[in-house]
């Protein structure tokens, strides 16, 4: 089997010693990924992003992502990013999870972890 690594050059990877996304098995198993910005509606944009960049790598995209996991610092925030969430998944919405947790760094409101099926050919 192939596995293929995909790296963002964030300071985490280096840091911590992983990368942003990893294929095997016909899947793509995206990190947990944080965002950049002031709030968490434009943190959880900065990780779509960053997120999509990593799947746009290995030619799939977000109508591929078969589950989600959202963790959050406080669940009263999880709602602000509903519309970017619907944004991104659209018509084919992934299995999800919500998680309630310390992140890394209490300024980080919001990370994104995901899976998603490797397109054919």
């Amino acid at each position: 089997m192939t596995v293929i690594r995909i790296h963002s050059g964030g300071a985490f990877e280096q840091k911590v010693g992983y990368c942003r996304a990893v294929v095997a098995g016909g899947f793509v198993h995206v990190a947990g990924t944080v965002g950049q910005g002031e709030g968490v509606v434009a943190q959880c944009q900065s990780a779509l992003d960053t997120i999509g960049a990593a799947l746009q790598e290995v030619r799939a995209g977000f109508a591929d992502v078969v589950r989600v996991t959202y963790m959050l610092q406080d669940r009263a925030e999880f709602e602000p990013c509903w519309p970017l969430l619907r944004a991104a998944f659209g018509d084919n919405p992934p299995a999800a999870t919500m998680i309630e947790c310390g992140l890394i760094d209490p300024a980080y409101r919001i990370e994104i972890e995901v899976t998603a099926l490797l397109p054919a050919g």
